[in-house]
């Protein structure tokens, strides 16, 4: 076990040092180049009024694009940290603003596609900006057109939900010469090792007594009616298992349909294929047509894991020993041991203890705003800097990850059915677009604390109570998405004082905290608007 293990190793590294690409930053920043430009010009063709037949082009790029999601470009982050490449061509926050980007471009390509022959008149100049402003973006990644939030009548329709995925981009406040490199990406050795708060969380301990039950039960089944072959229903449960009713539905749909193929091919196989077999060189051509098929289904956004689950079904069968397999008994088993795993996963977390996707969803951006408020107190408190960007780093990570698993989140409300489902569908896309509305009020602050030269902004009397009013209020959103309560909007001139606000000194940090704030008051009192 050990010789295979290893030997699987050294070859997997072997492969990525060959054939995998050298400077993951790099790859980063041309992906994060090839979306905006993509945005340009397809947003540059509906201002001029181009034909249909050059729109029949540049649409179908877009859609590809925004197909593929936030995950390959989370992946390249990912290799770019763990390796140490150079990442001073990313902007600030890297790891948000690809949530932000992919975002956008599901917006921008749902718009494009509603509009294949072109757009009327009157849209011609948003989209000619909205052109612009991506164009100016590959350029540099200064926040400076982002003054002013898009304002819209009633629900907002696809370009309004483009124009404000964009102006959350934009609002993101760029990395400073004199700040620190840390702002663009956070070192793994900065990250905390556990997620802040999770040992104490009722949602933590309730989701590992509904893995408990589920795996108990697989396993008192098998051994009960004496079938060791379907041990493969205690592994599905680990695998499948996730905290939310739709995230589950989409994996065990995925994992059935992946098993159920790969199971289908490896039993063709060994029918009809591997009886005839009689060198290395016809395996290896079997598994290299398997697994390219496998690796090209899994590159999908939508039903990527199927990808996987064939190519580990196909193998599990194809590679029992060191011969080729002779018994369809084996692959029978491990599908009915899946089988009986997602009726027990369907059962204790869609029927007995159901978590909704939506109710999911509120209780991450409830712990955004919280992150956010405590954000703001640590400015405050009585520690040593060093410990002060010690828990603010953690904060840091813990916000990009959850705004990342609220775009995964958001991909499975679809698969809650019900006669609300339309709702939660919509409602799901709005606090999305809460959370990220909630970035650029974050990254004001960051780029304050980060940089030597501002330490008096932690100091002044006015911008104190700013972020204490700020805090406060932060909190009761955080109170009032989790409860589907109605909400109080704040009014910014009760937030800071006039000559705070005209300091020449600390005017424009105070000013772009209260733009935040009141972005994100918009955005939640939508949210509110719409329960």
């Amino acid at each position: 076990l050990v010789a295979t293990i290893t030997l699987a190793f050294l070859c997997s590294v072997e492969f990525e040092y060959v054939f995998a690409f050298r400077n993951a930053a790099d790859r980063l920043a041309d992906q994060v180049r090839l979306r905006y430009n993509t945005l340009a010009g397809v947003f540059t063709l509906f201002a001029e009024d181009a034909p249909a037949s050059q729109l029949a082009v540049a649409i179908p790029g877009l859609n590809r694009l925004a197909a593929t999601g936030q995950r390959p470009m989370l992946d390249l982050y990912s290799v770019a940290i763990e390796r140490g490449f150079d990442t001073n061509k990313l902007p600030a926050g890297s790891r948000t603003q690809i949530a932000m980007l992919a975002q956008l471009m599901d917006n921008a390509a749902a718009f494009a596609s509603q509009h294949p022959a072109g757009i009327p008149p009157d849209l011609r100049s948003r989209c000619a900006e909205i052109a612009r402003l991506c164009r100016e973006r590959v350029v540099s990644h200064e926040a400076t057109h982002a003054a002013a939030h898009p304002t819209f009548e009633g629900n907002p329709g696809l370009l309004d939900r483009v124009e404000i995925a964009l102006h959350a981009v934009l609002s993101v406040p760029a990395k400073g010469p004199a700040a620190d490199d840390e702002l663009v990406a956070l070192p793994a050795n900065k990250v905390p090792f556990l997620i802040p708060g999770a040992l104490g969380s009722k949602d933590a301990v309730a989701f590992a007594l509904k893995l408990t039950l589920c795996v108990m039960v697989c396993y008192i089944f098998y051994f009960a009616v004496a079938w060791p072959g379907i041990s493969t229903s205690v592994t599905t449960v680990f695998i499948t298992a996730i905290g939310s009713s739709g995230a589950i539905k989409q994996k065990l749909a995925h994992r059935f349909l992946g098993s159920a193929i790969g199971g289908a091919l490896a039993i063709g196989a060994t029918s009809f294929l591997f009886p005839h077999m009689d060198s290395i060189t016809s395996l290896v051509v079997l598994i290299a047509l398997v697994a390219f098929g496998s690796a090209w289904w899994a590159g999908g956004r939508q039903f990527g894991y199927a990808g996987l689950q064939i190519a580990f079904s196909f193998y599990l069968v194809a590679f029992e020993g060191f011969s080729a397999p002779t018994e369809l008994a084996p692959a029978r088993d491990r599908l009915v041991g899946i089988l009986v795993a997602l009726v027990v996963i369907w059962l204790v977390f869609d029927q007995l203890w159901p978590v909704r996707t939506v109710t999911a969803m509120r209780r991450a951006l409830a712990s955004i705003l919280r992150g956010e408020a405590r954000l703001l107190r640590v400015f405050e408190s009585p520690a040593t800097h060093a410990t002060k960007l010690h828990q603010i780093d953690g904060l840091r990570d813990q916000i990009a990850k959850t705004i990342a698993g609220l775009r995964t989140m958001n991909d499975t409300v679809v698969y809650e059915f019900g006669v609300d489902r339309e709702k939660q569908i919509r409602l799901g896309g709005n606090i999305l677009e809460c959370a990220l509305t909630a970035v650029p009020f974050f990254w004001n602050q960051l780029t304050v604390i980060h940089n030597e030269q501002d330490r008096d902004f932690l100091t002044e009397p006015g911008l104190i109570e700013m972020r204490r009013k700020a805090a406060a209020s932060l909190d009761r959103m955080a109170d009032v998405v989790a409860q589907n309560a109605d909400f109080v909007v704040l009014r910014s001139s009760s937030l800071v004082d006039a000559p705070t606000l005209e300091s020449v000194r600390y005017g424009e940090y105070a000013r772009n905290t209260v733009m935040a704030f009141e972005d994100l008051q918009s955005r939640v009192s939508v949210l509110t608007d719409s329960k």
